[in-house]
């Protein structure tokens, strides 16, 4: 079982009604301080249901008011805001330091948008019969994955628009999707309580992992492209090797309700492999990825 990080001391930074800030927050690690907690301007009017890198200094987020924006963490304003899809947004997702911005919807479409181009969206992604779940695109931001609650994965052209290819699968509820950085291959959790691996050249799965107890609700990727890490219902996360798929490398339990997202976390010089969980338990934990 994953061994959770230790000597972490957490300072919560308090703020007046009038915006003042009342003592000065700070995340410190072993290492040292990691950063200091600061407040900003809401970027949605509406809860946000999904974040994503964009570039080193900025973050793209999704919300319950339909809207999509791409905001500084540095000075915490709101760069660009979009509009278009007529229900909340449900995933956002871009090819790191790419000018190019996605969303899925509840309204059953996918949208592309440009950081420096006009505020409408530069492509539409139409053709999904349930809301749109999971989303991915190619690390040239050439090709585009979705997935859907109908059961169906599909391939797009980001150019034109056009959808290359669709597979379909009983019971294949997409819950996420991933893009394996430099391979064609692309990971995809599901509620059938599987992890898929499709090779996106034929939309076709390459492999599957055994079904877990819990529905599968989330995924990510190593950097460099080894482990395929997916979090569950049922509290846990799982550390899969993509190399040598026949078993688990680690497996993550403290959790007491499902767990809703997972991430590899960035490397340092002095600091292990770690990957971060949150949870409907209101708790974010760090686990030492190997142990």
């Amino acid at each position: 079982m994953g061994k959770l990080q230790s000597k972490l001391s957490f300072h919560t930074t308090k703020y007046g009604a009038d915006g003042s800030v009342g003592q000065t927050g700070s995340i410190v690690g072993q290492t040292g301080s990691i950063g200091t907690s600061r407040q900003h301007s809401p970027a949605h009017t509406d809860a946000v249901t999904s974040v994503a890198a964009l570039k080193p200094d900025l973050c793209v987020s999704g919300g319950r008011d339909k809207s999509v924006a791409v905001c500084s963490w540095r000075s915490g304003a709101a760069l660009r805001r979009f509009v278009g899809h007529e229900r909340e947004v449900t995933k956002v997702t871009s090819a790191l330091d790419s000018s190019r911005v996605f969303s899925a919807s509840r309204d059953k479409t996918v949208m592309m948008w440009e950081l420096h181009g006009a505020s409408g969206p530069s492509q539409h992604f139409p053709g999904h019969e349930l809301v749109v779940t999971g989303l991915a695109v190619s690390p040239d931001a050439s090709q585009l994955c979705t997935g859907s609650r109908d059961n169906t994965v599909c391939k797009w052209d980001t150019e034109t628009g056009e959808c290359l290819a669709r597979a379909t699968i009983s019971r294949n509820l997409v819950t996420h999707l991933c893009w394996v950085p430099g391979e064609p291959y692309v990971i995809q959790t599901s509620e059938d309580k599987t992890t898929r691996v499709w090779d996106s050249r034929e939309l076709q799965v390459a492999h599957t992992f055994p079904a877990k107890q819990h529905i599968q609700t989330c995924c990510d990727v190593s950097q460099d492209g080894r482990y395929c890490l997916c979090s569950s219902q049922g509290g846990e996360a799982t550390v899969k090797d993509l190399r040598q798929t026949r078993g688990r490398v680690c497996e993550y339990r403290g959790h007491f309700q499902t767990t809703t997202s997972c991430v590899f976390l960035p490397r340092g010089p002095a600091l292990a492999p770690s990957v971060a969980t949150s949870s409907s338990d209101s708790t974010v934990k760090v686990w030492h990825r190997d142990t």
